[in-house]
């Protein structure tokens, strides 16, 4: 089932790790893609979440005879087929085996992510001409920066399958979410449900931060709400700030 134009909207306003925990709740532990950030935290502070379906492409290690400069003329070759065919809104994933030593994608192959409408790029290797990939306003989360081209350690070989993330299994259809702490994988069932659960969690989180910085408040009882008390002041302080 697509993802849903107001999950998408609520999985924009919610943090990696409200989610993290509605996932926990729900026995999924290991959701959180590691070793990823931004590939600019800060043009990426004004922007709303990352949110999109996965479609994944999966690199194996490269083989010389199989995988020169010349490739690149074929048409078909996987890396540009999968760039090319990532729909919009859709988050194009690379399984790079955790390995950095060369680049993902490069500056041109992002670009062409990015005015395709897609809605962000995600490897957990790295990627060439980072500098101009952080000048785009377009989410790119990465492990560091690589120069090498992709065919020096990278064969492309398989589009839109099952694949492994920074140690997080994506099926083609998750819904990826992406902050400025970096990528949470959403089971694409789950969406609609962690979606609601996670902005009631921020309304309430808000409230805590408010109760503990600017009055003082203790974390006991508060953090759960285990005293009467506390579950009376967020009411009423919800309904004061119209949430």
């Amino acid at each position: 089932m697509p993802l849903q134009a107001e999950t998408r909207d609520k999985l924009k306003t919610v943090s990696t790790a409200t989610l993290c925990t509605a996932l926990f709740k729900r026995g999924l532990r290991n959701q959180f893609i590691q070793d990823v950030r931004p590939v600019n935290a800060d043009l990426q502070r004004d922007m709303p979440n990352m949110v999109g379906e996965a479609f994944t492409l999966r690199y194996i290690p490269a083989r010389e005879d199989l995988n020169p400069i010349s490739v690149f003329l074929d048409r078909h070759h996987p890396q540009r087929v999968a760039v090319e065919t990532c729909p919009p809104g859709a988050v194009m994933v690379f399984d790079s085996r955790k390995d950095a030593r060369a680049a993902s994608a490069g500056g041109i192959l992002v670009s062409r992510l990015m005015v395709r409408g897609c809605a962000g790029v995600v490897t957990d290797g790295g990627f060439r001409d980072s500098p101009e990939i952080a000048a785009l306003n377009f989410p790119a989360y990465h492990q560091r920066p690589s120069a090498p081209t992709n065919l020096t350690l990278h064969q492309a070989l398989d589009i839109n399958v099952p694949i492994g993330c920074g140690d997080v299994a994506v099926w083609p259809g998750d819904v990826m979410v992406g902050d400025k702490e970096g990528v949470v994988v959403l089971p694409a069932h789950l969406a609609d449900e962690l979606a609601d659960e996670a902005v009631e969690m921020t309304v309430f989180e808000d409230f805590v931060i408010d109760q503990v910085q600017n009055h003082g408040r203790s974390i006991l009882g508060l953090y759960p709400p285990t005293d009467p008390q506390s579950k009376d002041d967020f009411a009423v302080w919800r309904q004061a700030k119209g949430r």
